[in-house]
This record gives C-alpha cells, sequence and structure tokens, in this order.
C-alpha cells in the first residue's frame, strides 16, 4: 500500500539522513518517478523534506523533526511481537516483560506466522541471578569482580568495566573492557564465580555498537571433514555449516567454524564414530586420535 511505502520512506530518511531518489527507487523497489511523487505527497503532508543538488545531492528531513504518530504497520507490530516474546522466553526480566505486554496491547494480534521459543537460553538459578546483576552494572556503569576459569581450566581473578550481555554458541556471554590492557573481551557466565559488583565507576564511556570484541577464551577454528551420506542431515544439524562437495555415493565435504575448545562440537564429532574423518587441520585429526586411544585404553584397563 502507498500509505506503508511513504511512512517506510519517512523512517527511512531519519535513520539514514540524505538519500538519493535513485537509491529510495532500489530500497523500496519501485521507479524514481514514483519516489519524486512520493516525496511531493510527503512534503505536502507537512514533512519538511529538503532536497539538495549536486554530486552529494538527494533529499533529507529537517534535523529536529520527530516522527511521534504510529510508524509500523500491523505486520511490522507481529514482527515486534515475536522477537519481544523470543526474548522473554530466554532471559527474565521485568521491564522486558512490560515493554512485551504494551506492545501486545497496541497490536491486538495473534496472527503472526513465525515464532521463537529461545527457553534453551535458560541456564540454572545461578546464572540467571548474574545475568540480573550484570545488567545492573551495565546500567549503573559499575566495575564487577568475579572469578573465571578458561578453556584452559586456569583460574584467575576478573576485574573489568561491562560493556553488554550476548548469547551466542548455546551460552552467555559477558562482554567488557580492561582499563588495565585497554582491550575488550568476552566471557562465558558459566565459567564464573564469586561475582561482585564493585561501587567503582567505569572510566569511560562503551557503546557496544563500536565495540571490537577479542574473545579471550576460545579461539575460532575452521574445520573439513569428509562424512558418510547417513549422517549428512545430522551434520547440518549440529554442526552448523555447509556442504562443499558432494559424490555420487552421497558421501560429502562439510565445513564449519567452532571455538577450538569448546566441548560441544568436539563431542558431536566423536559421536559420529568411523562415519566422519577430519580432513583439515592435522591437529584436530591428531588430537581425536589422542582422545580414541585414550578411551581404549580406559575400557581395556
Amino acid at each position: 500500500m502507498k500509505i506503508d511505502r511513504l511512512i517506510s520512506i519517512v523512517v527511512y530518511l531519519l535513520n539514514h539522513g540524505r538519500t538519493s531518489a535513485q537509491k529510495l527507487a532500489q530500497e523500496f523497489e519501485v521507479s524514481p518517478r514514483t519516489i519524486m511523487r512520493d516525496l511531493e505527497t510527503l512534503d505536502l503532508a507537512g514533512i519538511p523534506i529538503q532536497s539538495f543538488y549536486g554530486t552529494d545531492g538527494g533529499y533529507q528531513i529537517m534535523d529536529g523533526f520527530v516522527l511521534e504518530k504510529q510508524a509500523a504497520t500491523s505486520r511490522e507490530y507481529d514482527w515486534i511481537v515475536t522477537a519481544l516474546k523470543g526474548m522473554a522466553s530466554a532471559y527474565c526480566n521485568k521491564s522486558l516483560k512490560q515493554a512485551l505486554e504494551k506492545m501486545q496491547n497496541l497490536c491486538h494480534t495473534e496472527n503472526a506466522a513465525v515464532s521463537l521459543d529461545l527457553s534453551a537460553a535458560i541456564e540454572d538459578g545461578k546464572i540467571n541471578g548474574y545475568l540480573m546483576r550484570l545488567e545492573d552494572a551495565i546500567e549503573k556503569k559499575r566495575v564487577v569482580r568475579f572469578s573465571y576459569t578458561n578453556s584452559h581450566d586456569e583460574a584467575k581473578e576478573i576485574q573489568l568495566e561491562p560493556v553488554c550481555l550476548q548469547y551466542k554458541w548455546y551460552h552467555w556471554y559477558l562482554i567488557g573492557y580492561y582499563e588495565k590492557y585497554q582491550d575488550y573481551c568476552m566471557f562465558k557466565l558459566v565459567r564464573m564465580n564469586n561475582l561482585e559488583v564493585t561501587d567503582i565507576q567505569n572510566s569511560r564511556a562503551h557503546n557496544p555498537s563500536d565495540v571490537a570484541i577479542k574473545d579471550n577464551s576460545d579461539d575460532i577454528i575452521h574445520i573439513k571433514l569428509y562424512g558418510r551420506a547417513i549422517i549428512k542431515a545430522k551434520c547440518r544439524e549440529y554442526l552448523n555449516g555447509r556442504i562443499t562437495q558432494e559424490f555420487e555415493n552421497g558421501d560429502f565435504e562439510f565445513c564449519f567454524s567452532v571455538p577450538e575448545h569448546e566441548t560441544f562440537w568436539y563431542g558431536v564429532i566423536l559421536s559420529f564414530g568411523n562415519r566422519v574423518r577430519i580432513i583439515e587441520p592435522p591437529r584436530i585429526k591428531e588430537r581425536i586420535l589422542k582422545t580414541c586411544k585414550e578411551i581404549q585404553t580406559e575400557y581395556e584397563g
């Protein structure tokens, strides 16, 4: 509908600033002439659109304009509610629950074709408690301390400025700033103990979207394997990679990237037994051979 496109053009200009008519036409899949008519309609409706000429020409909305009225369609509200429901299934937070209730009240719809159930992200009570305390520390910009055991089983005492929480690789992580080393690092909550929120204020402001993350515990490794046809579906399901080559008998080559010292993917590979063979890197082949020999020795003993 034209009204939906007009609202979307306003939102796009507010988010992206000066934009050419050609770019808007590509974005909304209409002709530049249609975009020009849309811009004229918006101008007549009181939206303060400015035009600029030259190499940097285009259209933008005057500074200070705020879109106060409802700018989302019922379908778009469906997506917002779906996302909030998914988040609420994984994270117990009162303000999140209130936001979900507000959005449901606005759209009054139960017609979403897609749903998200992220309840697998809910860990034990200790981790959920840590999430609440870390969120509070992030909001108040206070330094935290905790004991940490990394993937090499090395125990350390950590003090840093918390920046944000992130869910990835089936676990919750804290992204924080080391003032001592002037660097950002990532820590898995399940490896934390003795979390303490101090009264020390952060030394600087942190913008999560600008943070360059260095994962201090898990180096990403790229693995290629040869698999039998019978485990093709399981490789796709559990290893989250891609098939790079298929053979006439149904066997295949599969590539995926994972944190090298994590346990999950390594256990999956071992569970496949002789139906899979690591092609590269060589050190993973050697690691599997060593593990298999140790298992055999244990059972023979």
